[in-house]
């Protein structure tokens, strides 16, 4: 029997680092394992990115694919409040940005499942 896919944190498909320079953050998410890596790429656009990051006000969201790593970096232009040097913000690093990342909602299909990670 089939089931209607179940909507999931990114944590549970992958694992984020973020850098940043001036007001520009750098979000990378790599697959915790490699039949992830298409409904990544399907589920993780630049349009999902921007979206989840509205509140951040994001200029502009791109997106590099790195296959062989069953990774893809995003870059995402003034989301730091000015950045280190011009920011009253406590994280004006925007390293906490990844675990915001890893809080966007996935629809992972059954047949994916046992490849999450974590508890339901």
């Amino acid at each position: 029997m089939k089931t209607d896919p179940q909507t999931v944190p990114l944590y549970r498909l992958a694992h984020s680092r973020t850098g940043d320079k001036g007001n520009r953050s750098n979000i990378s998410v790599i697959a915790w394992h490699p039949a992830l890596w298409d409904l990544l790429v399907e589920q993780l656009t630049e349009d999902a990115v921007a979206r989840h990051f509205a509140a951040r006000r994001p200029s502009a969201v791109r997106r590099y694919l790195l296959p062989q790593l069953h990774a893809m970096n995003f870059v995402l232009d003034d989301v730091l409040d000015g950045g280190v040097n011009d920011s009253l913000n406590l994280d004006s690093h925007g390293k906490a940005l990844s675990f915001l990342m890893l809080e966007l909602p996935v629809a992972v299909p059954d047949a994916l499942r046992t490849h999450l990670v974590g508890g339901p």
